[in-house]
């Protein structure tokens, strides 16, 4: 046995045992939390920002996930007691929407979990979680979730009221303060994750993992908001901040807890005129990932198939038929693409690419991406569609709803946390 010394004892002290995996940290309404669901909520997080998770790391974490999961465990039981169902194809469509957001190819994330030793469980568990939460606020909401064209026709009034004035597209991490003697510990917590934000943890995964808001589901995106949607102590922030560069705020303290805010960008209301994109891809994907030091004989086949698919294809009929003649590892059609929007290298690719001609191969660590601009037309993106005003109405009363039920979810239940836990 390892043995160590006291400063200044002469007696040999045994080295302090690890704690077990199944060493129970909680127990929420007779339903057991153990340590392993807490590391592996450490290790889902540390891959899914791609950060080394280090034990002082896990350490800052640790205090926030036991809330987290606490928080998940008493959700959990209200979706089971309503009879709630999440089907498996959601759970799957939400693990491909978190693969596109950081740019893996499908099933890319299943084998990096297995690779971190994390089981799939664990994010399947989260996700299952946060699907079901938003049917419960749905239930809670009763004919309030469904938003009239009154609702919808007011909202609109209020905007033409708004003209001229900026409105801001905006991110946000909301970490919950359920008890101010904490305030403290979450603040310290807040600071770790912007910390890690600012280490280059991407935004949306870490909002996806921590944040206590129902925007965590969509990466942390709020959408367009007003100055007037938003807490006074927010707004002097994002005043001085710049737009579009990925800053990350320092703490706000706001009713209920801090945020961490990021401004995507920002405009004049009813003043943004862009380009709205029609496109078409051809996606041929490398069978391992690409090192530029060491190009497999597969890479440079697949540059001049490449090579060869931008003869062949003359308008988007053909681009959508050869993509999936390649499988359609990416789809043929990702959607409208507002062109100011796009990254710096997107747009200089796209901006003057004329219509029905393909563009040269873009390569990626993954493969190789053939373009084609169908059409292109001049669009005043801060005319919000009725589906989007509603949609954030929808927002604004599923959060009212959500902060409503968890309190009461907390002020009924029976929560023992047993263990405050060391080390990793």
């Amino acid at each position: 046995m390892a043995m160590a010394r006291t400063a200044g004892a002469d007696k040999p002290v045994a080295a302090a045992k690890p704690e077990p995996d199944d060493m129970i940290v909680a127990v929420v309404n007779s339903i057991p939390l153990t340590k392993r669901d807490v590391d592996n909520r450490g290790k889902l997080f540390a891959l899914s920002t791609g950060l080394p998770l280090s034990p002082d790391l896990m350490n800052r974490l640790r205090p926030q996930i036991i809330r987290q999961l606490i928080d998940e465990r008493l959700r959990t039981q209200e979706i089971l007691a309503r009879h709630i169902n999440i089907p498996p194809e959601q759970i799957a469509a939400a693990i491909g929407n978190i693969e596109h957001r950081n740019g893996m190819p499908e099933g890319a994330l299943r084998a990096h979990l297995a690779k971190d030793g994390v089981s799939l469980t664990t994010l399947i568990d989260q996700l299952r979680v946060q699907i079901g939460w938003i049917q419960v606020l749905r239930q809670e909401l009763g004919p309030r979730s469904r938003v009239s064209p009154a609702d919808i026709a007011q909202r609109q009034a209020a905007l033409r009221r708004e003209e001229g004035r900026t409105e801001y597209e905006i991110s946000e991490i909301f970490v919950k303060v359920d008890n101010p003697r904490q305030a403290q510990e979450e603040l310290a917590f807040t600071q770790t994750i912007i910390d890690q934000l600012r280490k280059g943890a991407p935004f949306p995964i870490v909002a996806a993992q921590f944040s206590q808001s129902q925007t965590a589901l969509d990466g942390g995106s709020m959408g367009w908001v007003q100055e007037d949607e938003l807490d006074p102590s927010v707004v002097d922030i994002i005043r001085q901040m710049p737009a579009g560069v990925g800053a990350i705020s320092n703490p706000i303290k706001v009713p209920g807890g801090f945020l961490i805010v990021t401004l995507n960008s920002k405009r004049i209301v009813g003043k943004e005129i862009g380009h709205m994109l029609s496109v078409r891809q051809i996606f041929l994907p490398f069978s391992t990932p690409l090192d530029p030091q060491h190009v497999t004989q597969q890479q440079q086949e697949t540059l001049q198939k490449a090579m060869h698919l931008m003869q062949t294809a003359h308008n988007c009929t053909e681009m959508e038929n050869l993509n999936k003649a390649e499988g359609e590892k990416r789809p043929s059609n990702p959607g409208d693409l507002p062109l100011e929007r796009l990254n710096p290298q997107m747009q200089a690719l796209l901006a003057n690419l004329p219509e029905g001609q393909v563009s040269k191969p873009v390569v990626s660590r993954d493969g190789i991406d053939l373009l084609m601009v169908c059409s292109r037309q001049e669009k005043n993106f801060s005319n919000r569609s009725p589906s989007e005003i509603a949609d954030q109405l929808m927002s604004e009363r599923v959060e009212q709803a959500a902060r409503q039920l968890d309190s009461d979810l907390h002020r009924r239940a029976m929560i023992d946390t047993r263990v405050k836990l060391k080390g990793v």
